[in-house]
């Protein structure tokens, strides 16, 4: 019996053998095709997920939008400038924009978000030049703040290594474009 099996498998082995590589022993036109097809199709296709995958969430999605937000923020979201800081490559969708930088990190802009929850008398705020921001959110990735002294408020995502530039200039778009307001501590 083991002498049929050995006998059955040579022919398999000599077939295998036969459509890697032809009669002069160079590989076949079929198998190098699929030896460059297949590692092509697979990073294509990392590339279209790449391309193609939703933006990442962040805590402003989250946030509740105060009553009326679109027409409030029209003079801010009419202002908003193609480049914040580093970031390029800005979408606008309603009271909300984007602005995606080369590795792919977003700051993410939301006008018109309800009164942040947390915020109380004795909240720590960061002044930026001309507005308090109020931390809502801190991640591994990034922080959220919500301008407090301006109407309607105005959220901003800020990726980890985002730097000054971008909560600056949209601090100086805040005052320019929104008024200014009471904070409301309850």
């Amino acid at each position: 019996m083991p002498a049929d099996s050995n006998d059955e498998r040579a022919p398999r082995d000599d077939h295998a053998r036969r459509t890697i590589r032809d009669e002069d022993g160079r590989l076949s036109p079929a198998f190098a095709a699929t030896l460059i097809a297949v590692p092509a199709m697979i990073l294509a296709g990392f590339i279209t997920f790449a391309l193609l995958r939703p933006d990442p969430t962040t805590p402003l999605d989250a946030m509740p939008a105060a009553p009326d937000a679109a027409r409030a923020c029209a003079p801010l979201m009419a202002a908003l400038p193609a480049k914040l800081g580093d970031y390029g490559h800005r979408s606008v969708s309603g009271t909300t924009a984007r602005w995606r930088s080369d590795n792919g990190d977003s700051v993410v802009l939301r006008c018109g978000v309800a009164r942040p929850a947390g915020l109380e008398p004795s909240s720590r705020l960061q002044v930026v030049d001309a507005a308090q921001w109020f931390i809502t959110d801190e991640q591994q990735t990034g922080v959220a703040y919500v301008a407090v002294d301006h109407r309607p408020y105005v959220a901003l995502w800020l990726p980890r290594d985002s730097g000054p530039a971008p909560i600056s200039e949209t601090t100086a778009l805040i005052d320019k474009t929104l008024a200014r307001a009471p904070l409301e501590l309850r």
